[in-house]
């Protein structure tokens, strides 16, 4: 179903702080919830990322601080169990009921985040994709995990060229939905969306006029991988295991579940299933981390229109904070 987001009045101008992981949102949108409160004005976060909105994922998911949380208002976290799921259009129409509370509190409203799915939902509307179909999905499941998804992305790449090109060999979640969309309806995810290519939002695609995005991209890709490996790592150290260990004593809770197919979760689920070392669990990791990156980029670079920064060059940071102020008159 399509959402209804081409209303947003001229006025109602929405900053949206975006780029890779790790590549410090956060960190700026929390610098300028501090700069407006020194103004007598109010900044509330709202977060665009499918992992934060699931309870009980909080070190691999990087989560805000409680300290954060309580220093400025977030949205968007916390909001679901982790057997629920959450989708694309839920979130676009639940940021643009939150945008007109906020104001309507005389706050402020950013939104923050990576999953550019949800972004695209939110900026664009969703293309009338077809729902989706728990018969096949179950039998899309049970090849995967007999057949491995690589074998899966390859059958793919045979019916729809143009959407295995731009996913990852193991992203299960979305070869399975490309997968069943084809078998549901006789044509590719690709030729759905080219049916609509006004709201797919990615290739090509102009920033409406009622938002600004402001897009951190680190120029230094060694760099943010290092500093992906020792934010892991710190995880580690604070608990991450623990924190799966505990998620498992739900016997609701199981590895095909979006919540524990999230970064890390689904390979510190395999490590403790068993299937894979300790070592193999961290690698896995930090590689399934780099391109979750990557496939962010690849989103951002097509996107014509964003205000690029570098967020690992001072000066750049500093200016990328300066240009927010601008925009929101604080």
């Amino acid at each position: 179903m399509q959402t209804e987001l081409h209303i947003q009045p001229e006025h109602a101008l929405v900053l949206c702080i975006v780029g890779p992981t790790g590549s410090g949102k956060t960190h700026l949108a929390m610098r300028l919830a501090e700069q407006a409160k020194s103004q007598g004005k109010g900044i509330e976060i709202i977060s665009m990322d499918s992992a934060l909105v699931y309870r009980g994922l909080d070190i691999g998911s990087a989560k805000p601080t409680l300290t954060e949380r309580t220093a400025v208002t977030h949205h968007l976290i916390d909001i679901l169990d982790p057997t629920e799921s959450y989708s694309a259009a839920r979130f676009a129409n639940d940021a643009k009921k939150l945008c007109f509370a906020i104001r309507e509190r005389g706050n402020i409203p950013i939104i923050v985040g990576g999953t550019m799915l949800y972004w695209r939902a939110w900026a664009f509307g969703l293309s009338s994709l077809p729902p989706a179909n728990p018969e096949i999905r179950a039998r899309l499941d049970e090849e995967g995990k007999q057949f491995g998804w690589p074998t899966m992305h390859q059958k793919l790449a045979l019916i729809d060229p143009i959407t295995a090109q731009r996913l990852e060999p193991n992203d299960s979640q979305r070869v399975q939905r490309a997968l069943e969309v084809y078998e549901a309806t006789g044509k590719s995810m690709s030729a759905w969306l080219a049916d609509a290519p006004s709201e797919d939002g990615r290739e090509g695609s102009s920033i409406p006029s009622w938002i600004t995005l402001v897009s951190l991209e680190p120029g230094d890709r060694a760099k943010l991988h290092a500093l992906l490996e020792k934010r892991f790592d710190h995880m580690l150290e604070q608990g991450f295991m623990q924190e799966v260990e505990g998620l498992r004593k739900n016997s609701a809770l199981h590895a095909d579940l979006p919540a524990i197919r999230s970064v890390g979760y689904r390979q510190a689920w395999e490590h403790l299933d068993g299937k894979i070392t300790w070592d193999e669990m961290r690698n896995k990791s930090l590689a399934a981390t780099r391109q979750l990156g990557k496939r962010q980029l690849t989103w951002l670079r097509a996107i014509a229109g964003r205000k690029v920064f570098d967020s690992f060059n001072p000066k750049e940071l500093e200016a990328a904070l300066a240009y927010c102020q601008e925009t929101l008159k604080i």
